[in-house]
């Protein structure tokens, strides 16, 4: 005996649930990818925003650096030397409060 298939049919109302399940996963489906690579996106651009910070920081110390070489007393000092300019102790007025 051979047995006989039988086609499943499915009424209309049957046929919009299933037809709007698929639709629903796919777009559920499609809309996790698109979320999942814009946080991947945001999550790169976090990480070049930080690497520029880590950058603008070593620059901002090499010149605060600089800065505390060139006002260095002795860097002072030539630069008053050569200016021909003098250091006068009458000239300081001290402010008590």
């Amino acid at each position: 005996m051979k047995k006989k298939k039988r086609a499943i049919k499915f009424n209309k109302k049957e046929r919009f649930i299933y037809t709007l399940g698929i639709l629903s996963f796919t777009a559920l489906f499609a809309t996790t990818i698109f979320f999942e690579t814009q946080i991947s996106n945001l999550k790169m651009d976090i990480e070049k925003i930080n690497y520029e910070i880590e950058n603008q920081e070593k620059k901002n110390q090499s010149l605060t650096m600089q800065v505390n070489e060139l006002t260095s007393y002795e860097n002072v000092s030539a630069v008053i030397d050569n200016l021909g300019l003098a250091y006068n102790n009458e000239n300081i007025i001290v402010v008590n409060k």
